[in-house]
């Protein structure tokens, strides 16, 4: 049986801090989590970025160039935008936590906090928008471990995956018995300003094969690559 996480597609994340060191550490954190992230400095860029793409959880920071980060907040609400939202600020007045949580935000995290801590909101705040989260997906051919990202099939179990093996993994069991191409797989696996590598999805699919089976992802010649539903 496949178990649905949060959505059908692998969990993308805008980032809105306009401070380099703090957002490369939150970018670091996330990407190490499996997330694939796109990071803006500017609030009015923040808000174009939502009307072009679909995010599964939004990071934003007050204080913010272009824009304030409450009057993007007022923004994304005033478009019902749904996205969940998670207000990352070292503002710590309670009339601009009342007026984050009031205005919509799901969460409001003062700075500095712990990347740990960080991550178990985030896992929070997207259980409570998308449902209970499961850990484990499972095509009957293949199972993964969302915690541990450890992949086992009925003659191998618990191996471990590197990040991007497990970000390839899980975006094709999150939809089994669809084809995802080249280009799908890459906007689930890399962030925006990460570089694609040459033949990167070729590779990881080469070495999930090379740790779990060749049967475990199916080629679809001239169009990409699945694994099978409900085997």
């Amino acid at each position: 049986m496949t178990v649905a996480l949060f959505s059908e597609r692998y969990m993308r994340i805008l980032l809105v801090e306009d401070d380099s060191m703090i957002g490369d550490a939150i970018q670091g954190a996330l990407n190490d989590a499996s997330y694939a992230t796109d990071w803006v400095k500017n609030g009015l860029i923040a808000l174009a970025a939502l009307e072009t793409h679909v995010y599964d959880l939004v990071l934003l920071d007050l204080g913010l160039p272009g824009k304030d980060g409450l009057d993007v907040l007022d923004g994304i609400r005033g478009r019902n935008n749904p996205v969940p939202l998670l207000i990352i600020t070292a503002r710590d007045s309670l009339d601009d936590r009342l007026r984050g949580l009031d205005g919509g935000a799901d969460d409001y995290l003062l700075k500095p906090f712990a990347m740990a801590e960080l991550l178990a909101r985030i896992r929070a705040v997207l259980r409570r928008k998308g449902g209970t989260a499961h850990s484990r997906l499972d095509n009957g051919v293949v199972s993964l471990d969302l915690l541990s990202k450890q992949a086992s099939t009925a003659d191998i179990p618990d191996v471990q995956l590197s990040n991007r093996e497990f970000a390839l993994l899980q975006a094709l069991l999150i939809r089994p018995g669809t084809i995802l191409s080249r280009s799908e797989l890459e906007e689930r696996i890399y962030g925006w300003g990460n570089e694609v590598e040459s033949n990167a999805v070729e590779f990881l699919i080469h070495a999930l094969r090379r740790k779990l089976g060749n049967h475990i992802i199916k080629n679809v010649r001239g169009m990409g690559w699945m694994v099978s539903k409900n085997a």
